[in-house]
């Protein structure tokens, strides 16, 4: 099967080592050329902003331009007016290293580049900077001139020879996803499937990183805008549908093995679905007929219908949503294949607009973080201060780009640790490259050729996912602490003082970090799970017409986040994750918050007293199973309903209640109507 892959994608991470090495080869050359002060940053930079698809290493391209402008002025204001008082300047500088992540963590998008890299970039050009103050201007502009013809190569090499386009990578990546939506929809209707919530996640996840690839999409001139139009179309179905596999697969665990016995007419509507779902022959039409079939099935509610009854046409309601969801992925998916607007197919699904995902952003959490990044910082300066020592100036400096890049992780010092151990290597491959292999060489080719081997070795690891992260701290500190210049210099002894005071650097912001970031995933799982109750309770509390695009876009957030972290949740916080509860229970209070509206009065006083209930347990939630009073409240919001004069609005009512009663106590026992209205508590 490998072997059936064109040449260029079996070897993509060996090209992109390749293309990574000449980028970086141009820039140093052209940076020698031009007589730039530190030619080894366009080296650097490189390395820094390639990336395997050319519109994500556009895009961090120019978050990375942005950040290195902003840092460096910034610098030039800070440092000539601050720099006879060296307490206060480092204090300036650990105060807006800390602003700037704190903005890059509440932002969360790739544009958080930018402010990060705003931060550090002070710490970078501003420190080294105290011994001569006169010239900051003249370093900062060194630096902006010594990135941009770094991102430039890098950006040339990489959108010129054999680019990888993001919309041929998220092509792939949706026809992956609507194969695997295939899959679990059938699975869902044979009433099976192993693994089924995980793949509901997996699914959830892979919608969450088309979303995270169409950022990039701006940036890459390899796509058309029809596959940002066509991903923008489908965000909404893609993002809704592990929801409605989950109803669905709740619907027909709750009906039970009795389902296809004593409904055979709906037995033959499953298989019947199944079939259309793996045969794209005439789908429109099939779609149309099958719709039709679940309307004439659809029981009618009124006086005396039994939980049964009402859980069906909450099924069948669903699988209308499916099929129409599913029609609409297989109409834009050949229309973007064959290079036509996909505007011009007609969505049969339509929710509300607006809907997509927004970050989960922790303010608390980023207050945290962005105080470790200051402390690690100072703590640093009050040791180069107090020791007096000339080289120092990277300790606080590498305490800054540690405490930065690795902020957003659940244990940051796991990663700062490993970015310190493998700098470490690159240290000694520095060592070995400066005083045993490059003093005989002479010649700037001989110098590229003994590059070589170890360079697109790094590129080769950054390539590939599970070692990118090794690739690029090597690849990063060996460009930079090799210091290449157009004439020989090596100073061992500055050498080792640099180098020294880069591992101090590492080691501060891994202390600091441990003292200030004591909490794991289990403790950032909590406080994702009690946001998403108190999502809950506003949802059960709020009015307005945008609350369902909003309310999607926040728990879909969330979720991404309590999936990342499954191991760190108790088990019976899991199984609310697993099954998508709160999503699906919140999507059912907004939309029985506007049916309520079209209802008789004791309707909407039961559905309201009802809803006000949930809002106040909600918010005093945490984890383990609701308080079961909540249960009678529903079930007499149901037996209310079920008597309402109304139709569509009755109809509306009644999914929502079942969605609620369903994902918040899936395992008490069916629905009476009559035990409920004589104030019998029900299980």
């Amino acid at each position: 099967m490998t072997q059936d892959r064109p040449f260029l994608v079996r070897h993509a991470d060996l090209i992109f080592a390749l293309k990574t090495f000449a980028a970086a080869m141009l820039a140093l050359v052209i940076a020698l050329w031009l007589n730039l002060p530190r030619p080894y940053w366009a080296m650097a930079s490189v390395y820094i902003t390639s990336q395997p698809l050319a519109g994500a290493t556009s895009s961090k391209a120019v978050y990375r331009l942005i950040g290195t402008l902003v840092g460096a002025a910034t610098s030039v204001l800070m440092v000539p007016n601050l720099v006879n008082a060296p307490e206060l300047l480092c204090l300036a500088v650990a105060a807006w290293v800390s602003l700037c992540l704190y903005f890059s963590l509440m932002d969360g998008t790739p544009r958080s580049y930018a402010f990060m890299l705003s931060g550090y970039t002070v710490a970078i050009i501003g420190f080294p900077a105290v011994s001569d103050p006169g010239n900051i201007f003249d370093a900062a502009v060194a630096r902006v001139q010594e990135i941009s013809l770094g991102i430039i190569c890098a950006s040339l090499i990489s959108s010129t020879f054999f680019p990888r386009g993001i919309g041929a990578a998220a092509f792939e990546r949706l026809g992956y996803w609507l194969a695997t939506a295939r899959e679990l929809s059938r699975e869902a209707l044979a009433g099976g499937g192993t693994r089924r919530e995980q793949r509901l996640q997996q699914l959830l996840r892979e919608a969450v990183e088309l979303e995270t690839l169409q950022v990039h999409l701006a940036y890459d001139r390899l796509s058309d805008v029809g596959t940002a139009q066509a991903l923008r179309m489908l965000r909404p179905h893609m993002l809704l549908l592990p929801a409605i596999l989950a109803s669905i697969n709740d619907r027909i665990t709750a009906l039970g093995p009795r389902l296809r016995t004593d409904h055979p007419g709906l037995a033959r509507l499953f298989d019947d679905i199944s079939a259309w779902i793996v045969d794209d022959s005439d789908a429109p039409q099939a779609a149309r007929e099958l719709q039709d079939r679940i309307e004439a099935q659809r029981p009618r509610l009124g006086t005396g219908s039994d939980w049964d009854q009402i859980l069906i046409t909450s099924l069948l309601i669903r699988l209308q949503e499916l099929i129409d969801l599913l029609q609409d992925c297989r109409a834009v998916g050949p229309a973007l294949a064959q290079g036509t607007n996909p505007s011009r197919v007609s969505l049969r699904f339509k929710p509300e607009s607006g809907v997509a995902q927004t970050r989960y952003r922790d303010r608390t959490l980023a207050m945290w973080s962005a105080g470790g990044a200051a402390a690690s910082v100072l703590l640093c300066c009050a040791f180069w201060i107090g020791t007096g020592w000339p080289d120092g100036a990277s300790a606080p400096m590498m305490a800054a780009v540690g405490s930065s890049i690795f902020a957003s992780q659940d244990d940051p010092t796991i990663g700062i640790r490993r970015f310190g151990v493998w700098a470490a290597v690159a240290i000694m491959i520095v060592a070995v490259y400066l005083f045993a292999l490059l003093p005989p060489i002479s010649t700037l080719e001989a110098l590229i050729v003994l590059l070589a081997p170890a360079f697109i070795l790094f590129g080769y690891l950054m390539a590939r996912p599970a070692t990118t992260s090794i690739g690029t701290a090597l690849g990063v500190n060996a460009a930079t602490l090799m210091a290449l210049q157009s004439a020989y210099a090596a100073d061992f002894v500055a050498f080792a003082n640099s180098s020294i005071a880069f591992i101090i650097g590492i080691v501060a912001a891994i202390v600091v970090t441990r003292t200030a970031r004591s909490v794991g995933a289990e403790w950032i799982a909590h406080r994702v799970l009690r946001a998403g109750w108190v999502s809950l309770a506003v949802a059960a509390e709020h009015r307005g017409r945008r609350d369902r695009a909003s309310f999607l876009g926040a728990m879909l957030g969330r979720l991404d986040q309590l999936v990342q972290r499954l191991a760190a949740i108790p088990e019976i916080a899991r199984r609310d994750v697993d099954n998508l509860s709160q999503l699906r229970v919140g999507l059912n209070i907004i939309d029985l918050r506007r049916a309520r509206h079209h209802l008789s009065p004791t309707s909407l006083h039961a559905i309201d007293r009802m809803l006000d209930r949930l809002a106040t347990a909600f918010r005093s939630h945490s984890e383990g199973p609701m308080p079961r009073s909540l249960l009678s409240d529903i079930d007499a919001a149901l037996a209310a309903t079920v008597d309402d004069p109304g139709a569509a609005a009755k109809e509306d009512a009644l999914l929502g209640l079942v969605g609620i009663r369903r994902g918040l106590f899936p395992d008490s026992p069916a629905y009476g109507a009559h035990s409920s209205l004589s104030g019998q508590r029900v299980a």
